[in-house]
């Protein structure tokens, strides 16, 4: 089930404010005179108690996770080697200007992502076009599976609603960018991406994400991205092209430019990550915030337990 912890905080921090307040102002006066009246010692009725006692918990809790740093726990590999399974991680929430919570609205520009940026978003749903060959945007396939990646794009009726939940990638393209993408070969403004192999994945086969990596022979590999001013970011990334093909851009849904307000993201587990090879790119609109540490990572009862080297990472 998707649900948005901003806005369940949102709603209990409106919530305990207006019983709160109300009580205060209409209510609590004479509520005290009466028992004051009667020799009884006064106390605030039980929700309203619940209400002044809670409302600035949530109301900070709200303003730390909303402006300051949000946590999130990586359910997929798609972000391997760089992220694990289990591992929990801090969002920087005003690295990209600051967002009504819930709502999502900026209403303070800070700053825009830079290529390599490991950012944390709400999924915008896969691209199809509609019977009148214009762009839509849906959460899946009729059968709830990713929309076809060969000739057949058209949006499956009824449209599937877009599901309201946060994902996480690295920025590869920014907007006026040219992107194109073959298999593992990515190419930037006409420049092949530089990579150094590192040697053959090494995991616990007992582990489902590395499992897979290690059945298909899966390498890792130190990407040479370029950043602004000549500076390079480096980062590892997975690759096993025995897996299957991926789809390059550009395709029938995703072309090379990188749109204005919109970045191409992908997984640095390249061959195992659905990303902006398969669903167009990322809105502006939809940035979280800048993922910027590992502050825990559990890989399992029977699989690991806590992994202790990973706890205190920092995410490039």
């Amino acid at each position: 089930m998707d649900f948005d912890f901003s806005a369940i905080l949102l709603g209990l921090t409106v919530l305990f404010g207006v019983v709160w307040g109300l009580d205060r102002a209409l209510l609590y006066r004479r509520r005290k005179a009466r028992l004051d009246a009667a020799g009884v010692e006064y106390r605030d009725p039980l929700p309203v108690d619940w209400a002044r006692s809670l409302f600035p918990v949530v109301f900070v809790v709200l303003l730390l996770r909303s402006f300051v740093a949000e946590p999130f726990r990586i359910p997929s590999g798609s972000m391997m080697p760089t992220l694990d399974v289990g591992d929990f991680i801090l969002v920087n929430k005003f690295a990209y200007g600051l967002r009504l919570p819930a709502f999502n609205n900026k209403f303070l520009d800070i700053g825009e992502p830079k290529r390599g940026d490991v950012v944390v978003f709400r999924f915008p749903g896969y691209l199809c076009r509609d019977a009148d060959g214009h762009f839509q945007r849906i959460g899946g396939a009729e059968d709830g599976t990713t929309p076809a990646t060969g000739a057949d794009h058209a949006c499956p009726t009824p449209l599937t609603p877009v599901p309201g939940q946060n994902w996480i990638k690295r920025v590869i393209g920014l907007p006026g960018d040219t992107i194109e993408v073959r298999d593992s070969q990515v190419v930037i403004n006409g420049k092949p991406v530089a990579s150094d192999e590192l040697g053959p994945y090494v995991g616990n086969p007992q582990r489902a994400e590395d499992a897979e990596l290690l059945y298909y022979g899966a390498s890792v590999w130190n990407e040479h991205l370029p950043g602004e001013n000549g500076k390079t970011i480096n980062h590892l990334v997975a690759r096993m092209p025995a897996r299957m093909p991926t789809n390059p851009i550009p395709n029938q849904l995703v072309p090379s430019k990188v749109p204005q307000g919109c970045y191409l993201v992908m997984g640095d587990d390249r061959e195992n990550s659905t990303d902006s090879r398969w669903w167009g790119c990322l809105p502006e609109k939809n940035l979280a915030g800048k993922a910027f540490l590992i502050w825990f990572s559990w890989q399992g009862l029977h699989t690991g337990g806590v992994a202790w080297k990973r706890i205190g990472t920092l995410i490039h």
